[in-house]
């Protein structure tokens, strides 16, 4: 009971760190009014939430091998309730440019030490843990912007209010709570940070091989995924629509998608996510009518967004106890970035002139090409499983 409360509570403080994380991108119009700024300088305060959430992960991967993993998650929470309270009261650009990368830091804190904890907690169901988990994530993603449309009819500062009283209440409760509970003692073996990730230097170059490219792709595509939708003919209310589609359909997907990496072999349903994603890539360039978009969005949300409890349980369940959340630290933090580069080299393209459609299934294209090449070193046991 005491593991279920904590669970719970970890669902909750998730919710709010990609919230935090989010929060941001449909508050730019309001910051350019209230500053005031352009769209460079406002778009600059998105990219310091997640160059926060980068910032850390490797620090945190070695403080795993010295603290106890629950209480770099709490520190998590109490770092995003004082940071979102700074960013709410925030006079100036550089006041809430401070807030929007602290609070962005927090949640690489949190993932890189709740991810481990949670494998640990729950060893015989690390993907259906994972997917709820995930599920939760989601939802922050799906509610960001329509929660922000509700705060700002009395004040902006009122969404990233909730988000500091959310985050405190939260982590005192998980503080309560995990001081009730009797933690495993698995990470209790994680000590040595740089030879916990030098010694399984495969598993987490088989993982960023296999889903690395991929995210890389998937950055660029939803990043633009509105701006894409209104170059097909639609309006920018049904394009906006369609990338809240893409999100709630990640809901499930963390759900099913985690249950199933639990069933069955992980390298495989690895490749087979991303082999899906690709091809269901390049059929969402060739739509043209609105209910073939409607589903075309529906689809790949719902595939991308399997692909991240898959990979969480691929690795939490390979790694060691003597190397988890060292190894998992390194495989976080260069996937994160390799996550953030895909806006910038879409962006990149399009100024040069390629259209969406071209863009897009040329890296549909070759993502699935690099899957093919790796189908046939997983058939000839090339890959650590």
């Amino acid at each position: 009971m005491a593991r279920s409360r904590l669970f719970a509570s970890l669902c909750g403080l998730v919710f709010l760190v990609n919230l935090a994380r989010i929060i941001f991108a449909p508050l730019l119009d309001v910051f350019i009014a209230e500053f005031p700024i352009g769209e460079a300088t406002a778009g600059l305060i998105v990219t310091l939430a997640w160059v926060g959430s980068a910032s850390l992960r490797l620090p945190t991967g070695w403080l795993l091998t010295k603290v106890p993993r629950h209480y770099v998650v709490i520190a998590s929470g109490a770092i995003l309730a004082v940071s979102a309270a700074i960013a709410a009261t925030a006079t100036t650009l550089p006041h809430l440019m401070v807030g929007a990368f602290f609070m962005g830091m927090a949640s690489g804190v949190y993932f890189v030490s709740a991810n481990p904890l949670l494998s640990e907690l729950y060893p015989e169901r690390i993907g259906r843990v994972m997917g709820i988990h995930g599920a939760a994530n989601q939802l922050a993603a799906v509610i960001a912007a329509p929660f922000v449309a509700l705060t700002v009819l009395v004040d902006w500062r009122l969404s990233l209010w909730a988000i500091a009283v959310g985050a405190a209440v939260i982590t005192v409760y998980t503080w309560i709570v995990a001081s009730r509970t009797e933690m495993p003692s698995a990470g209790q073996a994680d000590r040595d940070f740089v030879a916990g990730a030098l010694s399984e230097w495969r598993i987490i170059v088989t993982a960023l091989a296999i889903v690395g490219l991929a995210v890389f792709v998937w950055q660029g595509v939803f990043n633009f995924y509105e701006l894409y939708m209104q170059s097909k003919g639609l309006s920018d209310r049904a394009a906006g629509a369609m990338l809240t589609i893409v999100f709630a359909a990640g809901v499930p997907a963390f759900y099913f998608g985690g249950d199933l990496a639990d069933r069955l072999p992980h390298v495989p349903y690895l490749l087979g996510i991303v082999g899906t994603f690709s091809a269901t890539l390049l059929v969402v360039t060739r739509l043209e009518s609105l209910p073939a978009l409607v589903a075309g969005s529906a689809f790949i949300g719902f595939v991308v967004h399997m692909l991240y409890p898959a990979v969480d349980t691929y690795l939490l369940d390979t790694l060691s106890d003597s190397t988890r959340g060292s190894a998992y630290a390194v495989f976080s933090s260069i996937w994160m970035f390799s996550q953030a580069l895909g806006s910038s080299a879409l962006g990149i393209l399009l100024e040069r002139g390629y259209a969406y459609d071209t863009v897009f299934s040329g890296a549909a294209l070759f993502l699935g090409a690099t899957i093919l090449v790796l189908v046939l070193f997983e058939r000839t046991d090339r890959l650590p499983s």
